[in-house]
């Protein structure tokens, strides 16, 4: 039998945006999707355009207190074989995106998946300007590569690791695929599979959201890591190196 999907939107006054979202899961040619919102108390369009979906969804209402808790309630009412979070910003590229994922996990038989994703700023869709370096637990443990909206993990795996931690503002991603990877080795895609939207206007205070997320993911990064000095020596560095870039390029701005 064919895997199931839980698509999981959360959303937020996301009426700008929502319907391209929407149109790239309606759009794709997989037969089983079941299809839940998540929305944190929205006061515009956002929950007008949901309703007047003509096919069957879950719209979760009123939903406070961040989006980790978004996206656990999310994971707690799916039923879906493998749970796909597509936040009410981003898209899906193609029409074959979600049976693209299920032929890969049926074929290896692995318990989750993450491709590329591609920026959409301005209009204009641009790709990754680096190559992902290849997965193991070590190079996760270096740097989070793994990109939100082109994963996919089995629902089951998801439980087990306990969805994402609502302790966290940033890193609950890069949390949640550190453990994930220490439970199982994923697939790997070099394509895109999803477009980030990078919000104009974002770009003038990424720097000091940028700091506090390189802080937090470096939180979370020793918490993983052995209690070696010389490796979290080597996490030290990469970190102030990592963290000097940034404001050195605030600097020049």
């Amino acid at each position: 039998m064919a895997l199931t999907f839980s698509v999981i939107t959360c959303t937020w006054n996301s009426e700008t945006y929502l319907q391209e979202s929407i149109a790239s899961v309606l759009a794709q040619d997989h037969p089983h999707i079941e299809y839940i919102f998540v929305d944190g108390g929205s006061t515009d369009g956002t929950l007008e355009q949901i309703r007047a979906l003509d096919r069957p969804y879950q719209l979760l209402e009123n939903v406070r207190g961040g989006v980790s808790r978004a996206m656990n309630e999310g994971l707690r009412v799916a039923t879906g074989d493998v749970i796909a979070y597509i936040h009410s910003d981003d898209y899906y590229l193609r029409p074959d995106i979600l049976s693209t994922v299920a032929r890969h996990l049926e074929e290896t038989g692995r318990q989750w998946l993450f491709g590329r994703t591609m920026t959409l700023l301005d209009g204009k869709l641009y790709p990754d300007d680096y190559v992902s370096p290849r997965f193991s637990y070590a190079n996760l443990l270096r740097g989070n590569f793994i990109p939100h909206p082109a994963t996919f993990v089995k629902r089951e795996l998801m439980l087990r690791a306990g969805g994402f931690s609502t302790s966290l503002k940033y890193a609950m991603d890069y949390d949640l695929w550190l453990k994930l990877a220490k439970m199982a080795d994923p697939v790997q895609l070099d394509e895109a599979l999803a477009a980030f939207r990078e919000h104009e206007g974002s770009l003038s205070s990424s720097s000091r959201t940028r700091l506090a997320a390189m802080a937090e993911d470096f939180r979370v990064r020793l918490a993983y890591s052995s209690k070696n000095p010389v490796e979290r020596l080597a996490h030290y560095a990469r970190y102030f190196v990592r963290r000097q870039r940034v404001i050195h390029a605030k600097g020049n701005a």
